[in-house]
């Protein structure tokens, strides 16, 4: 089962990039120097989204995502074999607004990223990496980002969540 969902999810992430705008350039940057920049640009947002998701800060929560109809939030868990996909601004929006208003506590931080794998785009990328949530346990996040005016934002998540480790 396992295979098969990352193949699915694989499979969405592929046309999710090949159904593009056309005025994205989907030539890779392959300057060092621009893909460090824009990987720590990049690994701010990201750090900021969640931070601001967790501390229960919806403003700034929706400031680092793209309003737009074609954004979509996928989570698999495979600790309880639930799934859940959003797609388009006004649902998830809706989705994560009505979810704050009904826990407003703030809950505790994952440990922030320090390291995450990008392929860039001109002013696009796809980004992967593992992150470890207190409440949920290890998790894949891939983020499919854009740059609108000279600024990242998200417009796709994809989470995978394993689940905590188990004691013995």
């Amino acid at each position: 089962m396992y295979k098969t969902l990352v193949s699915i999810f694989t499979l969405m992430l592929v046309l999710t990039l090949s159904c593009t705008d056309s005025q994205i350039n989907i030539d890779p940057i392959s300057s060092k120097d621009n893909l460090e920049k824009e990987k720590k640009a990049i690994l701010a947002v990201l750090n900021n989204e969640t931070k601001s998701a967790f501390e229960r800060n919806y403003p700034a929560w929706k400031s680092h995502w793209i309003h737009e109809d074609y954004v979509t939030k996928t989570y698999m868990n495979f600790a309880d074999t639930t799934m859940s996909e959003t797609l388009g601004w006004a649902a998830i929006n809706d989705f994560v607004k009505t979810y704050i208003e009904e826990h407003p506590e703030p809950a505790e931080l994952p440990k922030m990223l320090d390291g995450i794998d990008v392929k860039l785009y001109t002013n696009g990328a796809w980004v992967s990496y593992l992150q470890n949530d207190p409440e949920r346990g290890l998790k894949r996040e891939t983020r499919l980002m854009e740059k609108v005016n000279e600024k990242w934002k998200i417009a796709g998540m994809q989470t995978i969540i394993y689940g905590l480790e188990k004691k013995k």
